[in-house]
């Protein structure tokens, strides 16, 4: 990932090129979808969310909700950043932020266990992140 708030100008003199072909280039990547967004990491931990946990969750079927329903009711969750839905013994990755592993364990148990659909779920929390 690169540092998103530098200018076009600072991107072109570092890769050696003009400025009109460096700005150019990165519109035809938007419009081309390459570039899907520019946006500004926060350090979540300053933000009062030092807790990262993933959270697999087994989908169990059920006549209210199918699993791409669940999902979509899943991500509106608070304290869920991202939601996968994926191949093998798991149906669901979750990537959850929390102010406290109490805060995890209340958003887990209260409500993500709670929901029509959901079977088991096994919370994996996060020592550190070497990358995002």
């Amino acid at each position: 990932m690169v540092d998103a708030s530098r200018s076009i100008a600072e991107i072109a003199r570092e890769l050696g090129m003009p400025r009109p072909t460096v700005q150019y280039r990165v519109q035809k990547m938007r419009e081309r979808g390459v570039i899907k967004s520019i946006k500004a990491i926060p350090d979540f931990g300053k933000l009062g969310k030092p807790v990262t946990a993933f959270v697999l969750v087994n989908f169990l079927p059920n006549p209210d909700v199918s699993q791409r329903e669940l999902a979509e009711k899943i991500s509106k969750l608070a304290g869920v950043h991202e939601v996968h839905v994926i191949s093998g013994e798991w149906d669901l990755l979750l990537k959850v932020r929390a102010g406290s592993m109490e805060e995890l364990g209340r958003m887990v148990i209260d409500k993500l266990r709670a929901m029509k659909g959901v079977g088991h779920t096994v919370t994996c929390a996060s020592f550190t992140a070497v990358r995002e």
